[in-house]
């Protein structure tokens, strides 16, 4: 299993694709709203950015991860 795809992006889809892409899975977060997408990328980077800061993950781990989310409203 390498891909994974993430039904919804609210508070617990973008959690869910927030930790698959850390890990290395390509995901695709699906949802209807290009808007709701795009606070989801949004709340998953300032996530990332608190474990920047807490040194439990690195920024070049950060942007690979981002990376590693597509997201698609269909």
């Amino acid at each position: 299993m390498k891909n994974i795809t993430v039904i919804g992006s609210g508070t617990m889809g973008n959690g869910i694709a927030h930790l698959f892409a850390q890990q290395g899975f390509a995901v695709s977060l699906v949802d209807l709203s290009p808007e709701q997408l795009s606070m989801a990328l949004t709340t998953i980077s300032k996530n990332m950015d608190r474990q920047v800061t807490k040194r439990t993950l690195s920024e070049s781990q950060k942007m690979a991860a981002l990376q590693r989310i597509q997201t698609h409203t269909d």
